[in-house]
């Protein structure tokens, strides 16, 4: 499975693939739509740099042809004055679902951060009803923590949230 999928920088060729996961409701599927955002904005993020100290985005490509499949986006929150951590996002194309790519793309960002960041902690979180993506994230070594209620507001109500985490020690990494 380690070759299903590798993590890359998005070149500007993804853009308009990546543009849909965010502006088309049915590309984006029930969890991932939040309204319209300003058409273009993905490219004007991308022109700046998506990768920075505070967070980042990478291509999810598939491992066989290097297709655009979706990203993963992680961004620094903390947990107390002195201990951040990164909360970490996948999007797919809908057509890429289900084939195991959002599990291995979540453990190698997981990897990725460990290695090159000094973070002790990665979370992501997911609405209660999203069960694939809390299959995928317990299949990629994260743990359930427990719901969080009424955290994230789409489609005009708020809904619980299910949070996972994981350590850097539970995490191999390679020399």
């Amino acid at each position: 499975m380690s070759d299903l999928v590798r993590l890359r920088p998005i070149v500007e060729s993804d853009l308009d693939v990546a543009e849909r996961l965010y502006g088309d409701p049915a590309e984006a599927g029930e969890f991932d739509f939040f309204g319209f955002r300003n058409p273009g904005s993905l490219r004007q993020q991308w022109e700046r740099g998506f990768l920075s100290a505070e967070g980042g985005r990478l291509a999810v490509a598939a491992a066989v042809d290097d297709r655009f499949v979706g990203e993963v986006q992680w961004h620094q929150v903390l947990q107390g004055p002195a201990s951040p951590c990164w909360n970490i996002g996948i999007s797919l194309l809908t057509a890429e679902r289900g084939k195991g790519y959002g599990k291995r793309a979540q453990r190698l960002l997981a990897e990725y951060l460990f290695a090159h960041t000094k973070v002790n902690r990665i979370e992501a979180s997911t609405e209660v009803g999203n069960i694939a993506e809390q299959r995928a994230l317990e299949s990629a070594g994260f743990t359930r923590e427990g719901v969080l209620r009424g955290a994230c507001f789409r489609r005009g109500s708020w809904r619980d949230m299910v949070g996972y985490s994981i350590l850097r020690a539970e995490v191999a990494l390679e020399d």
